[in-house]
């Protein structure tokens, strides 16, 4: 997927894109804490919208979906003083328009925040190579270095271990739905019993798109569909509207259908996100 970024005068203004999971295995508990997975990840074009400028004092603002964190958690301050620690940079002042919903296993907060990284890296020239960069989103979470490459790639470790693969969607639609639920991550976490797949998503992925639907499988769905039928349903309903793959992304609540024909009608709550996307 290009990346973005346009500089009118002394504003910097890009556009954070987010990404949906193809596949997602739990491999093994990590003695730090976190999980071993593997995932094919994918960017998508739902972007949010991201400025800055410098200004006289540190400032933040928001619009579009409520971002409802302390700015001490948000991660694209928490990209500005990661770098401030290394390079001299002056006070912003940023403006976020958030349209990727939050809590849906879409990556847009580790998407604002490797942009971010990249956007002050270009602006300010500080020549960071790829590889440098990758290492610094990688403190910031498990997905945030796969925003650097942004593009279709197999992860490993926490999701930060990145390889380049070919997936070839051209010419197909995607619908991505959001619910108004929020599932949390950590719980999600505690309901997987970790193993290691019978065949790795690599293969899986390379077999044509009419076998994912039994083969390329998201452990997360299994406990989050048992607790939230509303999310179950909602993939029942792409494949009902002729979608020829459907799947949970991350540890939800956003669930997104494959298309490769036209895409029938069909009907939401009002209150749910909703996109159709060519890809």
């Amino acid at each position: 997927m290009d990346i973005i970024f346009e500089q009118f005068s002394q504003t910097m203004i890009f556009f954070p894109n987010a990404k949906v999971n193809l596949g997602l295995n739990i491999i093994s508990k990590r003695a730090d804490g976190f999980h071993n997975i593997e995932s094919i990840f994918f960017p998508v074009p739902i972007n949010d919208a991201i400025e800055f400028i410098v200004g006289d004092k540190m400032e933040f603002s928001s619009s579009g979906l409520l971002v409802d964190c302390n700015a001490s958690d948000n991660l694209i301050l928490k990209a500005y003083y990661l770098l401030k620690k290394d390079f001299q940079l002056p006070d912003l002042k940023i403006h976020l328009h958030k349209v990727i919903p939050m809590g849906a296993g879409l990556g847009g907060g580790s998407s604002d925040a490797a942009f971010f990284l990249k956007a002050l890296n270009n602006y300010f020239n500080l020549k960071i190579d790829t590889s440098k960069l990758m290492a610094y989103a990688a403190q910031l979470g498990s997905d945030c270095a796969f925003f650097v490459l942004n593009e279709t790639c197999f992860s490993e470790g926490r999701g930060e271990v990145l390889q380049s693969v070919n997936v070839d969607l051209s010419n197909k639609k995607m619908i991505v739905v959001h619910p108004s639920i929020h599932v949390n991550t950590a719980w999600a976490y505690t309901k997987i019993k970790p193993s290691q797949p019978l065949k790795s998503l690599k293969e899986i992925i390379a077999q044509p798109i009419s076998t994912w639907r039994t083969a390329l499988i998201n452990d997360f769905e299994v406990p989050v569909f048992k607790e939230f039928p509303a999310i179950e349903k909602i993939k029942q309903q792409l494949y009902e509207a002729g979608a020829v793959y459907a799947s949970l992304s991350g540890s939800g609540s956003a669930v997104f259908g494959i298309f490769e024909n036209e895409i029938q009608d069909i009907i939401f709550p009002d209150n749910y996100f909703f996109g159709s996307y060519s890809i």
